[in-house]
């Protein structure tokens, strides 16, 4: 179940970023509700996760698959550029989520 909750916690991680993106400084209402949302939620779970889940696995892939789904969902709605050099650092950041994940034993 501890996995679902981090999985859980990556999602409301990405809306967080991506609505306070949004919210222009929270000056525009509906980002910033979908902002405070995300927060709260990604707290929330990742704080479910790490009942279970060493935090020294949980916080890194908590933050680590958060930034990346922020970079690509970034790319998709506000059209950010994903450069080769951003793409080298993705692939860095997903094998150590891998690792922690394989290496965790959960």
């Amino acid at each position: 179940m501890a996995w679902i909750y981090l999985s859980l916690a990556v999602v409301f991680e990405i809306v967080f970023a991506l609505g306070a993106s949004a919210s222009e400084g929270f000056t525009k209402p509906k980002a910033s509700v979908i902002t405070l949302i995300g927060v709260v939620g990604g707290i929330v779970f990742i704080s479910f996760a790490l009942k279970t889940l060493d935090v020294g696995v949980g916080y890194p892939i908590w933050t680590g698959a958060g930034a990346v789904g922020t970079v690509v969902f970034g790319a998709l709605l506000f059209k950010e550029k994903i450069t080769l050099p951003k793409v080298v650092c993705f692939l860095a950041i997903i094998g150590g989520v891998v690792g922690l994940k394989t290496l965790s034993g959960a």
